[in-house]
């Protein structure tokens, strides 16, 4: 039975607020947020990133950023902006390697001032970094903002899109809508032989989103480039020399403005 969410509109100055869900962790959903966040504004947008994975946040190392570049003033937070992103997580507030300990209202909480305690200016895209699963973060999400869409993401195999499947039932039960799915690590290009090869078997990702008539965004290779500028904390989008996360970025875009 689907169920409205009673929008609070906590972020009244964005535009489109696309969520990135996943079912389950390790399938490098921070990873397509924040290259998708510097995508979209290399083409020109405003956007805002928050990581609202309070127990595991990535952004930070993703970005390089840390407590050291968190700025108060008037009492609300500056977002740190950087490689055209405004970028705030709970991992730029706690001192490195000290974990967040709380329970659910702590949490809801935190996102809270992190979303309306913050100038985040006017934005035309404010990306959120969901934790995974479908628990209370993603339920205070929906009743907090008004989201334009929901992007999840999968690795090829069923272990992994099962629990993505469980997290898009979950959001069209509250009326979100869903923008799309992208499918991680969904293949490697050989070195010697230059040609693609799909190490995880035939794609599960591919055959759902025909059946359930979502759009497939993007297929994401294993690149050991990728995973070096995430550890160096320089998005992959930056250069982003196939192209692969501007083209991405385009459909989102595009599927927003339908």
């Amino acid at each position: 039975m689907s169920t409205k969410a009673e929008y609070k509109n906590l972020l009244p100055n964005a535009k489109n607020i696309i969520a990135v869900a996943s079912g389950k962790g390790g399938v490098g959903k921070s990873t397509i947020a924040a290259n998708l966040a510097v995508a979209i504004s290399k083409l020109g947008y405003s956007v805002g990133l928050l990581d609202a994975d309070i127990y595991g946040p990535s952004i930070p190392k993703i970005f390089d950023t840390g407590l050291k570049d968190t700025v108060i003033e008037n009492k609300r937070l500056i977002p740190i902006e950087k490689y055209g992103v405004k970028t705030l997580s709970i991992g730029n507030l706690l001192e490195p390697g000290k974990a967040a300990i709380w329970r659910g209202p702590l949490i809801h909480s935190a996102l809270t001032q992190m979303i309306s305690d913050t100038e985040w200016g006017e934005l035309d895209y404010f990306i959120l970094d969901l934790p995974p699963g479908t628990g209370d973060v993603q339920l205070s999400i929906a009743q907090s903002l008004k989201i334009t869409g929901i992007i999840a993401v999968s690795t090829p195999q069923e272990l992994s899109l099962i629990d993505v499947v469980k997290a898009i039932d979950m959001f069209e039960k509250v009326m979100v809508p869903i923008i799309g799915i992208v499918e991680n690590m969904s293949y490697f290009v050989c070195d010697s032989c230059k040609k693609k090869h799909f190490i995880f078997g035939d794609s599960q990702v591919v055959k759902y989103a025909e059946e359930a008539h979502i759009d497939l965004l993007a297929q994401i290779p294993i690149e050991k480039e990728m995973m070096n500028s995430a550890e160096i904390g320089e998005p992959y989008a930056i250069n982003d020399k196939d192209q692969v996360y501007e083209n991405m970025a385009v459909k989102v875009i595009n599927a927003v403005n339908k």
